[in-house]
C-alpha cells in the first residue's frame, strides 16, 4: 500500500503527518517553511510512496470559508500543477489548533515546548490525518 500525507497549510509554516504504508497509524512527520513546501513534497514524493494528500480546510464557525483560504486556495493551483497526478482532498481543520494544543498538555509536555508553533502545526496535521482516517 501507499501512504496519506496531510497538511496544515500556515502562512508561515506548514504541519505534516503521514500515515504508514498500511494507513492505520498518523504521525507527525515535520514542519517545514511554507516557501519550502512545493520543493519538500517533491523530494519526499521521490522516496516514498504517496496516494493521498489531505489539505486542512479552515472554516469559520458558521461554516463559511476562513481569511487564510485564499492562500490555501493558492497553493492548491500550484500543487496540482506540480503533481497533476496526486489525488487531493480537503479536510475541515476547525479547533485542530486547540485540540493539538490540548493534548500537548495532556501528553505532560513543559509550558516551554508548548509555545513552539512549529509543534503545534505538526499536531494539527496529525489531527486532520487523523480525523480523515477514523471517520
Amino acid at each position: 500500500m501507499s501512504r496519506i500525507l496531510a497538511l496544515d497549510y500556515g502562512v508561515k509554516r506548514t504541519g505534516i503527518a503521514v500515515t504508514d504504508e498500511m494507513q492505520i497509524i498518523a504521525s507527525g512527520l515535520t514542519t517545514v517553511a511554507t516557501k519550502e513546501l512545493l520543493p519538500f513534497l517533491e523530494k519526499y514524493f521521490k522516496e516514498e510512496n504517496v496516494e493521498l494528500v489531505l489539505v486542512g480546510e479552515p472554516k469559520q464557525m458558521d461554516a463559511s470559508a476562513s481569511e487564510s483560504e485564499v492562500l490555501i486556495q493558492e497553493f492548491l493551483k500550484k500543487f496540482t500543477e506540480k503533481f497533476p497526478q496526486m489525488d487531493l482532498k480537503r479536510v475541515d481543520e476547525r479547533f485542530t489548533s486547540k485540540m493539538a494544543f490540548q493534548s500537548m498538555i495532556d501528553s505532560g509536555i513543559k509550558k516551554k515546548k508548548r509555545r513552539d508553533k512549529a509543534l503545534v502545526d505538526e499536531i494539527s496535521a496529525t489531527i486532520i490525518l487523523q480525523t480523515y482516517l477514523y471517520k
